[in-house]
């Protein structure tokens, strides 16, 4: 068999490869034990690179000791080197994350689910590696954040790095995620359970049995390579558990109810602070978390308990070591910690300092309650625990895995009955006051709706035809490759069109074909033997279509068809973008002279930049489904607050440039331009009318 046979052969036993992985129950199991072991090895790796940074910049291991300690490294320096090392973890990590992943920058899991619901679950390969590099600096020089939400992004990283390696397709690509976080959480807690449950509940959003068949490999493989290193111990060895009296079940929910405030308070001090940071620093991002980490140093030097993860304080709060206003203390401090610490631009996770926040708290209310309540009360450490998964519930509003979670750490089936009440207590009071979890508000803020699905696309609803230019001149099919090149050599263009003597279009022409076609020599070639298909747009189409047709063919243009197949126009890359840039500085514009609907497309050979338009504004996504305003109202007659502009509505799937008279439906999501300092107003607006029900703008 020659050389030629045999390619082809080769080529599709690797397709049929493929094609089982795709489709096949056995092949999608074989990716998910793969992801259990590589997220497994990712969690090991990423323990030690931990200790290893908290070694190199504090001279111990781990550092639990609460008093003063010097520096063996840096002996001279006392214990102010507290205060310089979040500087050079900064310094460090700071320029990794801006050059390389800047997805790595914050608490991970956002970016993970926004991949799964927007990027059909697409993650850069180099993200797991940045991340783990960049999370570990962070803990390791001081960062008060937590190591389960990088994980979990950086297993998510490797499953859908794998799953690209294979072509899965979307469907499989996010299940593939999935287990690539359960698989890291899993590692790290020595839960498999909760590993499933994270997963489950919070990147999908969702059960099948396909999906929970492939996530609980993942998890279950991941664990059994994370024991092999850790052993079988839990994470945090936890005092026993025991109800002594039924009056405790009201001191639980009473628990529930403060932890639920507590969340809510963690969620919007994060937020508060990342808002803060982005208008007080002018200088370049990679920058900021050098500049922000002096201030976190300081607050390390006043609380040194604030270092890293926190688990040994955890340890040490359940075990009673702490006097109720310390506990109380640290967990305010906590709160404001990990909020500098992701303002500043630092990576870590959430997961970790609401468990830290949930023990200080249930642990100070055990100790007062059994100080107020003599006999009633069998372990006040006990409350501590529950704390901890109750405002985790809280802040992530993910129930079953806060229950399981904690479940798995005690061991202990008597400890159920409280943690689920208090669980749901606090899951339902962080409903009442905030509709957004720690993870969904980020996305939110970006335009994204993980809990009320996909907003209003700007780029679906501005037509093709806003963005057509002149057809360049076209190729004949007759013209020979030489020609071909000479014409390339005096335009800027990449493409070309074909069209035949009677107009009529027959395919684009890219400059690599004509350059592989003289590469190979063959030079006696035409037009008509070296066309790239017939990719074309309608006028009618939206940019956002005509942008992906140019992504999947790799051409750099294409022409725009009439109702004869005859070219009317012609489109770019660049020319769509311009289209998108030019239609919000239009919109902001007319948001200044209080114009609440779209004034017209704007004339050919009259753009402008529209940077200048475009700042003090933010762009939101709003859904209507309440009493304000009032279903059936034209979109002229809402009372926007003056200088908002509507500029697409969703509706149905599909997204469309609204008009004066366009008519509100129960369900629609609005895109809208909202002046920065008003985009709050807009949002207590819609609260007052909807008795707090409303739908706060989110930060474009």
């Amino acid at each position: 068999m020659s050389i030629s046979e045999e390619q082809p052969n080769v080529l599709g036993r690797t397709e049929r490869l493929l094609d089982w992985f795709h489709d096949s129950s056995p092949g999608l199991a074989m990716l998910a034990v793969a992801i259990g072991a590589g997220g497994g090895l990712g969690a090991i790796l990423f323990r030690y690179l931990i200790e290893l940074f908290t070694w190199v910049f504090t001279g111990y291991r781990d550092y639990t000791d609460l008093g003063r300690v010097p520096n063996p490294h840096l002996p001279g320096l006392g214990s102010w080197y507290v205060i310089l090392v979040p500087v050079v973890g900064g310094l460090l990590y700071g320029p990794l994350v801006a050059r390389f992943a800047r997805e790595a920058r914050g608490h991970g899991v956002p970016e993970v689910m926004l991949a799964v619901m927007e990027k059909g679950g697409r993650i850069r390969p180099r993200v797991a590696v940045v991340k783990s590099v960049a999370s570990a600096l962070c803990i390791g020089s001081g960062g008060s954040v937590g190591r389960e939400g990088p994980i979990a992004q950086i297993g998510s990283a490797l499953g859908s790095t794998l799953g690209q390696l294979v072509h899965a397709p979307p469907p499989r690509l996010r299940l593939l995620v999935a287990c690539g976080a359960a698989a890291g959480v899993s590692a790290t807690f020595n839960a498999p359970i909760a590993g499933v449950f994270f997963a489950l509940e919070i990147i999908l959003s969702s059960v099948t049995a396909e999906a929970a068949g492939a996530v609980v490999l993942s998890s279950v493989t991941a664990v059994v390579i994370g024991r092999a290193a850790f052993g079988e111990a839990a994470f945090l060895p936890l005092p026993a558990f025991g109800v002594s009296d039924l009056g405790e079940y009201g001191l639980y929910i009473a628990l529930g109810v403060i932890a639920g405030g507590l969340g809510v308070l963690f969620i919007r001090t994060l937020y508060g602070m990342e808002d803060l940071a982005d208008r007080l620093w002018r200088g370049p991002e990679w920058l900021r978390p050098v500049a922000g980490g002096i201030l976190l140093g300081l607050l390390l030097f006043a609380v040194p308990q604030m270092y890293g993860v926190g688990y040994p304080v955890i340890e040490r709060s359940v075990a009673g070591e702490y006097a109720v206003a310390v506990l109380l203390g640290l967990a305010l401090c906590k709160v404001l910690a990990t909020s500098l610490t992701l303002s500043i631009g630092g990576s870590g996770g959430v997961f970790a300092p609401s468990l830290f926040m949930g023990a200080m708290l249930g642990s100070a209310f055990g100790e007062s309650a059994q100080s107020a309540l003599p006999g009633t009360v069998a372990t006040p450490g006990a409350y501590g625990i529950v704390g901890m998964a109750a405002v985790f519930a809280a802040t992530a509003r993910a129930p079953l895995t806060a229950i399981t979670i904690i479940f798995e750490l005690t061991g202990d089936y008597r400890i159920i009955l409280p943690l689920m009440l208090a669980v749901g207590v606090a899951t339902g009071i962080s409903s009442l006051l905030s509709r957004d979890t720690i993870y969904t508000l980020k996305l939110r803020r970006r335009g994204v709706d993980i809990m009320r699905g996909r907003a209003a696309d700007l780029l679906e609803a501005i037509p093709v035809r806003s963005a057509a230019q002149p057809l360049p001149a076209p190729v004949a099919p007759d013209t020979p490759v030489l020609d071909l090149v000479a014409r390339f050599a005096r335009t800027d263009a990449d493409t070309l069109p074909v069209l035949d003597d009677a107009g009529r279009y027959r395919g684009v022409l890219s400059v690599d074909d004509v350059d592989a076609t003289v590469r190979e020599g063959d030079l006696d070639a035409d037009a008509a033997q070296l066309v790239h298909g017939a990719p074309a747009a309608r006028p009618d189409a939206s940019v956002q279509s005509a942008l992906r047709t140019l992504a999947r063919e790799g051409l750099g243009g294409m022409p725009v068809l009439g109702e004869d197949d005859h070219p009317q126009g012609w489109v770019t890359h660049r020319a769509l973008l311009q289209a998108y840039a030019d239609r919000l500085g239009r919109d902001a514009r007319s948001a200044r002279r209080g114009a609440r609907v779209p004034q017209g497309a704007v004339p050919a050979g009259r753009r402008s930049s529209p940077v200048p338009a475009l700042r003090g504004y933010r762009l939101v996504d709003l859904r209507f489904d309440h009493d304000w305003p009032p279903v059936g109202s034209r979109l002229v007659e809402v009372p926007w607050p003056r200088g908002t502009l509507v500029v697409a509505v969703r509706r149905d799937a599909e997204s469309f440039e609204p008009a004066t008279d366009t008519v509100l439906l129960r369900g629609d999501r609005l895109t809208v331009l909202v002046p920065r300092d008003l985009a709050d107003s807009l949002a207590d607006l819609v609260g007052a009318e909807k008795r707090g029900e409303a739908d706060a703008p989110a930060e474009g």
